[in-house]
């Protein structure tokens, strides 16, 4: 893949010395704010969110290569990242639950402009997606992702796509029937955005199996969707279709899940560039912010969210160099 001066500077900005991205997440809202209010058992509001958002950037950064925010509530937190690059989310949290195929859209009073203004070294975009939904929905999505590529390009700046699969008939992820479903999910909407059309230069992926679901793992629970075998190989199926840089998002699992899933990964032999990792991280100190307040948290970051990227990190020495895949121009 070639890479423009602008877009090299970038991904440069929001890796380590081994051009891995070993990035923190945070750009979660309105799920995040559920997420304070249901543990504080009353309403979290926007300044909980920016205290939140500040404390775990400020101490993560200290061992992680980037933060990715938003520009809601996070820009108070960019400016306490110890240095360390910077990724901007562009759309809206959430989706319209009454409108098929959930549909993405951008804040308002931004631009790609105005994120780089901000200080943005990188966008990102979250896009729910599978290539099983109808050709109406898609053709939509495939546009919208077109518009964000081409913005991105005008400004040089890198272009970070998240996508996260669901079930196109409105049924729950969470069984094992969709886990069956996910490879394909996965691998196909790598394959297709990887296109040049789009201009994507990271992709920001779920990996394509549900531990759970996986038989002989520790996170294993009794209902199987693939042998351990057929695991590894959904890893390197999926790998296969692109040939642009790609890292793992944490999906809202328990740290220790994702750090047996990396270890998968590594066995699987796929060369993946880094992660964005967020709740994995960080998930686990809700309620420790909810109910003892920002100091405790403070506290619990310094030590148990520490050693939860610190984990990470440990994991991470089987990624590769994402320059291993671009070419400057």
């Amino acid at each position: 893949m070639k890479i423009t001066p602008g877009k090299l500077a970038g991904l440069k900005a929001v890796s380590n010395a081994r051009n891995v991205i070993a990035a923190a997440a945070m750009d979660q809202r309105g799920s995040l704010q559920k997420s304070l209010a249901s543990a504080r058992g009353a309403a979290a509001d926007g300044h909980d969110l920016e205290v939140f958002k500040t404390l775990v950037t400020e101490v993560l950064t200290g061992y992680a290569s980037a933060i990715l925010l938003d520009p809601e509530y996070g820009l108070p937190a960019s400016k306490f990242r110890n240095g360390k690059g910077l990724l901007l989310a562009y759309e809206k949290t959430g989706y319209d639950a009454n409108t098929p195929g959930r549909l993405p859209d951008l804040l308002n009073d931004w631009s790609v402009r105005r994120l780089a203004e901000a200080g943005a070294d990188c966008i990102k975009i979250l896009l729910y997606y599978t290539p099983l939904d109808t050709p109406e929905i898609n053709n939509q999505k495939h546009a919208f992702i077109e518009r964000v590529g081409d913005e991105c390009r005008a400004h040089d700046i890198p272009f970070f796509l998240e996508f996260v699969g669901y079930d196109e008939t409105g049924a729950d992820e969470k069984t094992v029937a969709y886990a069956r479903k996910k490879p394909s999910i996965v691998a196909g909407a790598m394959k297709e955005f990887s296109k040049e059309r789009y201009g994507v230069d990271v992709l920001k992926v779920e990996v394509p199996i549900v531990m759970e679901f996986v038989e002989g793992t520790k996170a294993y629970k009794g209902a199987s969707a693939y042998t351990r075998a057929e695991a590894i190989e959904h890893f390197r199926t999926a790998a296969s279709v692109t040939e642009n840089p790609f890292i793992y998002l944490s999906a809202g699992v328990s740290n220790p899940v994702f750090i047996e899933t990396l270890e998968l990964a590594a066995e699987s032999g796929v060369h993946f560039n880094g992660v964005l990792c967020g709740r994995a991280t960080w998930k686990d100190g809700i309620p420790i912010y909810a109910k003892q307040g920002p100091e405790a948290f403070r506290n619990w970051l310094n030590t148990t969210g520490v050693e939860n990227i610190e984990n990470v990190n440990k994991a991470l020495e089987a990624a590769s160099p994402w320059t291993s895949k671009v070419e400057a121009i």
